[in-house]
């Protein structure tokens, strides 16, 4: 077996196990994992530069990251749950699904800012465009999620 035979094997591998755990949309988890592993990297950075080194709050941010996981959990999790509830009592309530969607573009975008504020503070020239971009974002992702609760809460009030 070559190196690519090994390779593409291994990558498979990886999809295979990803798509098991997390869906058709692992490399979104993928990508918040990325974002989550840059923001700790840019905050220690930013921590060395500042001479603000602190392995309680290194430990701490790992925590919040960890944190960040279980809220994802939680928020794909609960609906899987009330929506075979509904069904068993004749309920459709397939619009949960939106709650963990929601939940990981948020935290995504959150993730994104911190990363760049890091960098700012840090000394980096980032885009002025993309730091008011990504405030942009994140008030649709919030103002999109608050809406579509408020107009749950009427059809089901």
């Amino acid at each position: 077996m070559n190196f690519i035979d090994k390779y593409n094997l291994f990558v498979g591998g990886v999809v295979i196990v990803l798509s098991a755990i997390f869906g058709v949309f692992w490399y979104l988890f993928a990508l918040f994992l990325l974002f989550n592993v840059l923001d700790w990297l840019t905050g220690w950075y930013k921590s060395y530069k500042l001479k603000k080194e602190s392995s309680k709050e290194g430990i701490k941010g790992l925590i919040k990251k960890l944190g960040y996981w279980v809220i994802l959990i939680v928020a794909f999790s609960v609906p899987v749950a009330f929506i075979k509830l509904g069904a068993t009592i004749g309920i459709d309530l397939s619009f949960l699904e939106l709650l963990g969607w929601f939940t990981l573009a948020s935290l995504m975008v959150n993730e994104i800012r911190s990363i760049l504020e890091n960098l700012v503070e840090t000394g980096y020239n980032v885009p002025n465009i993309l730091i008011q971009g990504l405030a942009v974002t994140d008030k649709l992702v919030n103002s999109k999620n608050e809406t579509a609760t408020k107009e749950e809460e009427k059809q089901h009030g």
